[in-house]
């Protein structure tokens, strides 16, 4: 089977741990095509019918919410980031630093 970029993205999504959320920079990154993380963004808008692609856990690279106008309501993206013990105030994840995934870092090429 050919895999496409979003098919690329959406098995990296699947690996982040609950808990933790990763940037579509970084995805981008990983994947072999730094300056592609507006794609990255993309894709994740259009796999609202993927239960098991957790696009919740990917945010922008300061932690910002920017991806939460894609989801069902307004305050979906941060319910189920709370309910995996993410705290988010203001639209930004709260230590971020300490919960960002890196796949680059975490995964082996």
């Amino acid at each position: 089977m050919d895999y496409t970029f979003f098919d690329n993205v959406y098995e990296v999504v699947k690996l982040i741990p609950k808990g933790r959320v990763s940037a579509y920079g970084a995805i981008a990154r990983y994947l072999g095509a730094a300056k592609s993380a507006r794609a990255v963004g993309y894709a994740l808008n259009q796999c609202a019918s993927m239960p098991d692609v957790p696009a919740h856990r990917v945010v922008n690279r300061l932690g910002m919410l920017t991806g939460k106008h894609h989801f069902a309501t307004p305050t979906a993206m941060q319910a189920a980031l709370e309910a995996e013990g993410v705290e988010v105030k203001d639209d930004q994840v709260q230590q971020f630093d300490k919960l960002f995934w890196d796949p680059s870092k975490e995964l082996e090429m």
